[in-house]
């Protein structure tokens, strides 16, 4: 069977493209409207909403998907290519999802160009569900929600990731990883100037600390049990039913393997705001454990997570903050604002994870 074309830009997405993507003869897409979705929200890649009308009525048809490409902004199209990040999304929607316990978006279609970074992911439209603004950050009862789904995907693939089918899925010591590493010295100063402001007491210094033993940090981090993770945890990445039942996690971009601490750092370091994970984070810690336990991870007792909780603090979120703040076109100014909370909150987190990581070495006994 012929395979059809990726799309380039939206104007691609045409009726007849659409009938082929998702198979919907003996029907056919005769008309499509669009709309952009996700400014300010996702960089990596630009979102539509793609309305479908058909020639003929058949059950079960779909009204709407949303349809992700590469991102226009030529800068983030570049770094979103050049990490991968297409590829992985692509082949996490092909090869992982089904394996995977955590709900994710169902997917129609999905490719990426052999060469260059053309890819497309044609999924369904969850515009039904909730979204919670990153900037307001999530209750008490989300972050519980979302605490839940995380320990599930990570019981999934707890200690089944080192295998040579899954070596394309980067570690956190993989060279993309340590590319980061490389940067955060050529980025810092350029951070720093746009966003130094927003760093809460203590935040410059401890970023200074981070650009100077980051790999270390995540060498070190690395000696905990693997998983999968999906590296860009946060709040504007799950969609919440209405009913308070679950959530759906989006955006497989970022996907790599490492300990699940990274995933749960990121997640109450950046979708809460400092307040409420300073209220809250011991309990949603202790809750993320007891759900691995539940799910089958043994021998990973509740002090040894902690403590990897607390160094991921250190170079999890502070990193992507440094990384889109400085590396990146962030759009408009919601764009600006976004990165603007992460850098408060992350490097709030990271702060806070050094002090208590520290009275903790000077409690123990000698």
């Amino acid at each position: 069977m012929t395979e059809i074309a990726i799309p380039t830009c939206i104007a691609d997405i045409t009726p007849a493209w659409l009938t082929a993507a998702l198979g919907t003869t003996p029907a056919h897409v005769v008309d499509v409207r669009t709309e952009r979705i996700g400014v300010g929200v996702g960089l990596m890649a630009d979102e539509w909403r793609v309305t479908l009308t058909y020639d003929q009525p058949l059950p079960d048809q779909l009204a709407s998907v949303v349809v992700k490409l590469a991102a226009s902004a030529e800068e983030n199209r570049t770094i979103a290519h050049e990490r991968n990040l297409y590829e992985s999304e692509v082949r996490f929607y092909r090869e992982l999802a089904a394996q995977t316990r955590t709900r994710v978006p169902r997917c129609f279609h999905a490719r990426k160009a052999r060469d260059g970074a053309d890819f497309v992911v044609v999924m369904e439209d969850l515009s039904a569900l909730g979204m919670v603004d990153q900037l307001d950050g999530l209750s008490l009862v989300q972050a519980e929600q979302a605490v839940t789904a995380l320990a599930d995907l990570h019981a999934s693939w707890w200690g089944k990731v080192s295998t040579p089918e899954l070596d394309w899925i980067p570690s956190i010591v993989h060279p993309r990883m340590k590319m980061m590493a490389d940067l955060w010295p050529q980025l810092w100063p350029v951070f720093v100037q746009r966003f130094g402001t927003d760093l809460p007491d203590g935040g410059e210094a401890l970023g200074e600390e981070v650009r100077d033993h980051y790999w270390p940090f995540m060498q070190q981090l690395a000696d905990e049990p693997w998983t999968i993770l999906h590296i860009d945890y946060r709040c504007e990445n799950l969609m919440f039913q209405l009913d308070g039942t679950g959530l759906v996690v989006l955006d497989w971009q970022s996907i790599g393997r490492g300990p699940g601490a990274y995933d749960l750092a990121y997640l109450l370091g950046g979708s809460l705001t400092a307040e409420m994970r300073a209220a809250h984070e011991e309990a949603l810690v202790e809750r993320y454990h007891r759900e691995l336990v539940e799910g089958g991870v043994q021998d990973y007792p509740l002090d040894r997570l902690w403590a990897a909780y607390q160094l991921a603090h250190r170079v999890a979120g502070t990193a992507t903050a440094v990384l889109v703040g400085a590396g990146t076109d962030l759009g408009n100014e919601r764009g600006v604002e976004l990165v603007r909370t992460m850098a408060h909150r992350h490097f709030s987190a990271a702060v806070d994870a050094a002090r208590a990581a520290s009275s903790r070495d000077a409690l123990a006994p000698s």
